[in-house]
């Protein structure tokens, strides 16, 4: 009796089953009459992107025997923008009286003093490292220099 029982949900469910239709089954057609064509445009939209992938320096300065500071900062840029980005360095501590920047300049990187700092400029895509040495003078204080909190401030932007 269980046996004729299975039997007979199985022919139920195959038959079930023929009823539903079969979306995954596909068709196709041949014809010789008119012609027929297709085209497909692509088109890959890149957003822009300016990404740093490095800021490194000390987040205090101890200072030297003379009362100064000096310390090394290293920045890692990458830019898919065509026409470049810029990056301006500022001071930002009174306790500085005057700051030199030496960088070591790379294929497509400019390099100048502005009235309040310093700009690198990359004037194409790609990925940038930036070596900056920093010497910082400190100002003239009655109880000497002391350590120093980073004084410079690091903006970019596109071009």
């Amino acid at each position: 009796m269980s046996t004729s029982r299975s039997l007979t949900l199985s022919a139920l469910a195959a038959g079930a089953l023929m009823l539903v239709p079969a979306t995954s089954i596909g068709e196709s057609m041949v014809t010789s009459r008119g012609n027929a064509s297709a085209a497909l445009d692509f088109r890959i939209i890149i957003p822009p992107v300016m990404r740093v992938l490095e800021n490194s320096h000390p987040v205090v300065l101890d200072a030297e025997a003379n009362g100064d500071w000096s310390a090394q900062q290293r920045l890692v840029v990458m830019s898919n923008l065509k026409r470049g980005f810029c990056v301006t360095l500022r001071m930002s501590a009174p306790e500085v009286d005057a700051w030199r920047l030496r960088a070591v300049q790379g294929d497509g990187l400019n390099f100048s003093a502005v009235d309040d700092g310093y700009r690198l400029c990359a004037e194409r895509a790609g990925r940038y490292t930036l070596l900056l040495d920093h010497e910082f003078d400190a100002a003239a204080r009655p109880s000497g220099a002391g350590p120093l909190r980073w004084p410079v401030q690091t903006d970019i932007a596109a071009l």
